[in-house]
Parts: structure tokens; C-alpha cells; sequence
């Protein structure tokens, strides 16, 4: 509760106020004061103690003044101070209705905007909706702080890397453990493509080979020689050849083939060189036996031998062999551009280099051999070394081809890819691929995860917004529809002659706000609209403010904590009527019963002076603020002096000369005696005596009643009526002109005195 206002200075109209201790302030504390001495800023000053809005003190800072606003307000047993701008604590336990409530809840004068709707809606809720609300705008809030994260994050990953998908798209794509072997693959697929027709024609791989030296064979016709050839014959043949040299056995031979064609026509073999008879000839036995059918044979294998030996290893097979290597690195180099096609490398002046030292060794053997058929012969260590060495190449040479004969089905795959592959599908999937590899590269990876996180993170937030805004519509669907029944019923209260509709909340980009229409004569007029009826051109001065004080009063009665409530009303009657005024007084003398205090502001006297007299005489106070020189301060108010009315004095003078006799009020006393019994008779007898009448008309018609035998007085009454209304017209101007000089008997009046008073208390 405000017990005190302690200090005022400088703000407003006040200088240096010290309030003294009778200005102390009760539960129903009345504040009087004329328009323009400080009663609005008192309430300023109190909704800032209570809101904590500082401004709402500072701007009213006191014209002129050197030191800035110094306020300080006793509540119970606590002190607070407004000083350099700021209280030292503040007390949002007051709720005020003034001027400030009207124009930021319920219109601006006639107009009604964005603004008041948006307040009125957080004055529904109350706190507990606000509560809510505000939970629901922290989480609103925290999304447009994700989002703002999110773009920033969204920035930093350029589209351009994006191959035109979108930033959660691009982030959302999964790794593939084998994206640079895809990569290859599909790069390879798109230049085979591009390629077809080259493709189509490029050959496959082709066998790579190296003749071979069969040494086991070569070997079996050194060795082979004639058996069935005496050993004797042999030995006499062999060391007559040895006498005649190289190439003896070969021309020996080849004569002992020519006896048969030179002993034709002879009964006896003759020497085809000499014609000599060869029958007494010891070696020709030997001959012949030596070089028989068999010994032909052999000759031959060996011949065929040598021929074999020497067909497989022509002069050109080096040649032949850079070629085919040169052909196939060309081929591996093409088809490396569209498959994984091995490694290879061959020195071919090595390989030519191992044929050539195999070869003659191999060859000149076979020639000896065949210059001596029956000796037996071997290939030699160094020959064998050098077949050796050129079947190490010769088995790289076939391994190597082997492995390249086996791209040639995927070569025939990529030839059928080719043939029937589409490019821009091809492109793009390639294009796909490099984006995931891109996506999941080191420098982009990290960008796209606290992309992901903060998507996550707004997800949670969103999840929590809703949450908040599903109990923010639940709550308001009770609170609303309470609300309007709410306010309807204080409109009835204050004797409105419209109600309230379709009282509802609404979401909007501006925030959420409050929307209802007005009902008079059961028609439905919106707070707005840019023709026919509507707020501003429907409802009065003394409308709007009955509406602004109904929403009050209803917020009031949606506070949880209303008992602790300290209610600040500055002048809530202004532009009301009298029915209106008089009800507005009954809600407040209720409102009194639920609060913990109820402070009043208001420049009537009258309506104060009402809310006095009805109110406990044991919990109530009353100050007033009034000028003094250059600045306004606050007193005591004598409330009981202000209720007095003219009727009540006039009686006061009465009743006083009567008692006391005093010369000096005789006169007043005199004046008295007509209003006295005008005011008796304009109340006991309305009907008859409207405003305007005189007492004399009034007499007259009293005269005609009682004709009538419809009496308004009795006879009696009617004849003292006329003899008091004769003595009283003395004394008054309208009747006697002369009234300020009226000569006055005591005994007259006092008499007339008694008379009157008598008349105005009959039952």
C-alpha cells in the first residue's frame, strides 16, 4: 500500500514538496485537485513506480528546474527513491486507469490502431497470458536468431559448389566410401561418350608373344644317333671323315646317294666320281652301312629341327615384337581415358638383346649337328643360361598380355556404354558425384555440420514455440470469451447503451492483437472501417471512456493476485453523466471491498465528496494539491466542509438564529427561509413543481387541486404555504427589490423560522 508521499521535487509543478504527516494515505485514499496543479503527474509518477518505466518521470522533469526529478514514496516499511534518472526499486503492484491507459490500450481519441489492439491484447491475457506470451515471443525470438545463424552459415557455403541444389539439400547428401572411384568411373563413362565413334573403332588388346626355344626337343635331336651301326664301321667312317674335314660327311653322303645312279646299266657298283668297280672296296661296306635309311632319317629330323628353330626366330622377330609393344602401349594409352587398364613397361632392346644370344648358340648347335648326325651333342651352359634369360622375358611378355587380354570384356562394356550412353545423363551424374565429394570435402564438411546443427537447433526452438503457442490459444480460447462477459458486464453496470462481440485474438506479422466489434441495438459495428459505422463516429466521449473503464475493471478482476492490487483511478468520471457517475461510484466502492488500496484522482469535489460519504469513515483519507505561489503542494482536505450543499447551509443559518439570535446573521437568515422551502418542496412534490416554478404558481395550483377534490396539500398546509411564501418573498430579489433593505423584526423571524422548519420536517 502508498502509505506517504514523502518528496516531491522538481518534477512537474512541484518544487520541493514535503507533504506533512496528515497526508498519510489509507485504503481509500482521495487525492482533490484542480485541473492543472499536479494530479496527473502524481498518477504519471505512480504507474513509473509501478512499471518501472523511468521515462514517465523524467519527461515530466520541472520547467526551469537545475537538478533533475528527486521523488521518494513510503509503502509500508519500505522507502522508494526516484533520483538521477532511476528508482531504487519499483512496485508492480499498482495498476492505474488514467489518460495513458485510455490512449495506449483503447484509442486515441476517436481512433483505434495497430498499437491499442496490440496492448489490449497483452491487458486480456493478464500476467499470466503475458507470461505465456512472452514465453512464445522468447521462443519467436530465438527462431529469428536461428535464422539470421542460418543464413549467415548459408552464405559461407557458396551455391556455386552447389551444382544448383539447395543449401539442406547439399547438406543433406550422405557419403559414399568409394566417391573417387565412382568419380574415375563415371568420368571415364562421359569421355567414352563424348568419344563413341573413336571408341568404336579402337581395337582391344592383342596377344603379345615371344617364340619359345624348345630345349627339350633341341636337346633330343643333339643326342639321337644310329645304334644299329657297327662300332667298327663307325670308327673307320668317322676317322676317315676326321681326314677329310669340315662338311665330309655331308659330301660323302650325298655321293654314297649317287652310286646307285652311276652303276645303272653296270653288274657292279661303280664309284660315281672315279667309275672305279667299288666291290673290292672295304670302306663303301662302311658307307653303307654308316649312311643307311636311318642315318637319312636323322638328318632329316635334324634338318627339320634347325628349320623349325629357325622359322620361329626370324631375323624380324625383334621388330615384330617393338611393333606389337608400340601398338600396345597406343592401345592401354586410349583406353585409360575410359577404364583402369595395368601398368606395363618392356625394354625391347633387352628382350631383343636375350632372343639374339639364345638364338645363336641354339642355331649353330643344331648346324654342327647336322654336319655330324651321329655325334651326340648338347646345349651348352652358356646357351642354356641365355634360353634362360630370354624365357624370364618371354613369361613377363605372356603374363603381361594375359593381364591385358583381361580388360578386353570391360572394354567391350565400355564400347556398348558408349554406343548407347546419354551424355547429359552421364554429365549430371557425374556432376552429383563431385557435388557429394564436395559436400563431404575437409574445407566444406565442417560449414554443412554447423549448417545441420544450427537446422537443429531451430527445429528444437520451433518445437518449443509451438508448444508454447498451442498453451498461449488454449489459454486465450477461455480468456477471451471470459474476458467480453466480463466487460459486458461492467458496461451494464456503468449503464452503457452498447455491449461487446466476437472478442477474439489475432496473429499478425505485427505481433498478436485484440479484435471486437460493437453491438448497438443488436447491429454489430467494427472498432474500424473506411466508411459507414464505425468506432469513431458511433460512440461519445462519454462511450469511449465508460469502454476504456470497463476494460480496466475487468483486467482487474483477471489478476490472480487482485487482493494486493494498489488501483490508481484518475478521474474516471470524466465526460460521464450523472446515471453513469453515480454507478461508476458503486463499482468503485466494491472495488475498495478487493483490493488492497484504491487511490482516487479527480478535479470534481462533488463526485470525491460521494465517494466519501459512502465509504468506511474508519479506512479512508483525503488530500488535496493546490498552488502555492509558483508551485502546487499537497495538504489535508477537509472532505466533511466541501459534502456541505447550499440546502445544508441555508438550514445551518436557520437553525443558528434561531439558537444564538445574532443580529449579524438575521439578514442571511432571511435569505435562507425561500430556498429552504423551494428545495423541500421541489423534492417532496417533483411532479408538481418542476424546475423553473415559482412557490406562488405552485400555491396557485395547490388552491386548484384541492377544488378539484385532488388535493396536494390539505387546506391547512396549502394556507401556511401562502403565509410562509409571502414572508419569504421579502427577502428575496425576484419578488421584493427592495430585499437587501428589508427591515427585519426578530420576533417576525424567529417566529417565521420555527414555521418554516416545522413545515419542511413533516413526515
Amino acid at each position: 500500500m502508498v502509505d506517504k508521499i514523502q518528496l516531491l521535487r522538481n518534477v512537474g509543478q512541484f518544487d520541493s514538496v514535503t507533504p506533512p504527516h496528515q497526508t498519510a494515505m489509507h485504503k481509500l485514499a482521495l487525492v482533490y485537485a484542480e485541473n492543472g496543479r499536479g494530479k496527473t503527474t502524481l498518477a504519471a509518477i505512480l504507474r513509473s513506480l509501478g512499471t518501472g518505466n523511468t521515462d514517465l518521470v523524467s519527461e515530466r522533469h520541472r520547467l526551469g528546474a537545475a537538478n533533475l526529478p528527486h521523488v521518494v514514496i513510503n509503502s509500508g516499511t519500505q522507502t522508494y527513491t526516484f533520483q538521477n534518472g532511476t528508482w531504487s526499486a519499483h512496485l508492480p503492484a499498482i495498476a492505474v486507469f488514467d489518460d495513458h491507459f485510455v490512449s495506449q490500450n483503447v484509442c486515441s481519441g476517436v481512433e483505434i490502431e495497430s498499437g491499442h489492439r496490440q496492448n489490449l491484447h497483452e491487458l486480456v491475457l493478464g500476467a499470466q497470458g503475458v507470461a505465456l506470451n512472452g514465453q512464445l515471443q522468447t521462443h519467436i525470438a530465438a527462431i529469428e536468431g536461428h535464422n539470421r545463424v542460418l543464413r549467415e552459415r548459408e552464405a559461407a557455403i557458396p551455391a556455386a559448389i552447389r551444382n544448383g541444389l539447395s543449401i539442406d539439400q547439399f547438406c543433406a547428401l550422405q557419403p559414399k566410401d568409394n566417391i573417387d572411384a565412382e568419380i574415375q568411373e563415371a568420368e571415364r563413362a562421359v569421355a567414352a561418350a563424348q568419344s563413341a565413334e573413336p571408341v568404336r573403332q579402337q581395337a582391344n588388346f592383342q596377344t603379345l608373344s615371344l617364340p619359345e626355344f624348345n630345349v627339350d626337343e633341341i636337346n633330343a635331336v643333339l643326342q639321337r644317333d644310329l645304334p644299329d651301326v657297327q662300332a667298327e664301321a663307325a670308327a673307320n667312317v668317322q676317322k676317315h671323315l676326321a681326314k677329310l674335314g669340315k662338311g665330309s660327311e655331308a659330301w660323302i653322303s650325298e655321293g654314297m646317294q649317287k652310286i646307285a645312279v652311276s652303276s645303272a646299266g653296270h653288274d657292279k657298283e661303280i664309284c660315281p666320281f672315279c667309275t672305279q668297280d667299288l666291290e673290292g672296296s672295304n670302306i663303301i661296306a662302311h658307307y653303307q652301312a654308316y649312311f643307311s635309311d636311318a642315318y637319312a632319317t636323322l638328318k632329316k629330323a635334324i634338318t627339320e629341327t634347325g628349320k623349325a628353330v629357325a622359322d620361329a626366330h626370324e631375323d624380324d622377330i625383334p621388330a615384330a615384337f617393338e611393333r606389337a609393344v608400340r601398338v600396345c602401349v597406343q592401345t592401354a594409352e586410349f583406353w585409360r581415358k575410359f577404364m583402369e587398364v595395368p601398368a606395363f613397361d618392356f625394354n625391347t632392346e633387352e628382350v631383343a638383346r636375350a632372343w639374339k644370344a639364345a638364338r645363336k648358340p641354339v642355331l649353330e648347335v643344331l648346324r654342327a649337328k647336322y654336319a655330324s648326325p651321329l655325334e651326340k651333342m648338347n646345349l651348352s651352359d652358356e646357351a642354356l643360361a641365355a634360353i634362360a634369360l630370354y624365357d624370364r622375358h618371354r613369361s613377363a611378355v605372356a603374363e603381361t598380355s594375359s593381364v591385358l587380354e583381361g580388360c578386353n570384356p570391360e572394354i567391350v562394356l565400355v564400347k556398348e556404354r558408349a554406343a548407347s550412353g546419354n551424355l547429359v545423363t552421364l554429365t549430371s551424374d557425374l556432376a552429383k558425384l563431385k557435388t557429394i565429394q564436395k559436400r563431404h570435402s575437409p574445407e566444406v564438411a565442417p560449414l554443412c555440420d554447423a549448417y545441420i546443427q544450427e537446422k537443429e537447433a531451430k527445429k528444437a526452438s520451433e518445437g518449443l514455440r509451438d508448444t508454447a503457442r498451442a498453451a498461449l490459444d488454449q489459454y486465450r480460447e477461455t480468456i477471451f470469451t471470459s474476458y467480453e462477459t466480463a466487460i459486458n458486464a461492467y458496461l451494464v453496470k456503468f449503464g452503457a447503451g452498447f455491449r461487446l462481440s466476437s472478442m477474439a485474438s489475432v496473429n499478425n506479422r505485427g505481433g498478436s492483437s485484440c479484435t471486437y466489434s460493437m453491438l448497438i441495438n443488436n447491429v454489430a459495428v467494427p472498432i474500424s472501417a473506411d466508411s459507414g459505422p464505425s468506432f469513431k463516429n458511433t460512440l461519445s466521449a462519454g462511450d469511449r471512456n465508460t469502454l476504456a473503464l470497463a476494460f480496466f475493471f475487468a483486467s482487474l478482476d483477471q489478476d490472480p493476485d487482485l487482493a494486493n492490487k494498489i488501483v490508481v483511478i484518475d478521474d474516471p468520471m470524466t465526460s460521464l453523466d450523472e446515471h453513469r457517475t453515480h454507478r461508476t461510484l458503486n463499482e468503485m466502492h466494491e472495488l475498495v471491498g478487493k483490493v488492497k488500496q484504491v487511490i482516487v484522482l479527480s478535479h470534481s469535489k462533488s463526485f470525491l465528496c460521494d465517494l466519501w460519504i459512502s465509504a468506511d469513515k474508519s479506512n479512508r483519507s483525503a488530500v488535496q494539491i493546490i498552488r502555492s505561489g509558483q508551485s502546487s503542494v499537497i495538504e489535508s482536505w477537509n472532505v466533511h466542509q466541501d459534502c456541505i450543499n447550499n440546502n445544508d447551509k441555508n438550514h445551518a443559518l436557520i437553525e443558528g438564529y434561531i439558537s444564538a439570535g445574532d443580529p449579524a446573521n438575521a439578514r442571511p437568515a432571511a435569505v435562507a427561509l425561500r430556498n429552504v422551502l423551494e428545495a423541500y418542496i421541489r423534492v417532496a412534490y417533483s411532479t408538481n413543481f418542476p424546475p423553473g416554478s415559482l412557490l406562488g404558481e405552485f400555491h396557485n395550483r395547490c388552491v386548484q387541486a384541492q377544488t378539484a377534490g385532488q388535493p396536494i396539500l390539505n387546506a391547512a398546509d396549502t394556507t401556511e404555504l401562502r403565509q410562509l411564501t409571502n414572508y419569504a418573498n421579502k427577502f428575496h430579489h425576484d419578488t421584493n427589490p427592495a430585499y437587501a433593505t428589508e427591515l427585519i423584526n426578530d420576533q417576525e423571524l424567529l417566529d417565521y423560522c420555527q414555521r418554516i422548519l416545522r413545515f419542511v420536517r413533516k413526515p
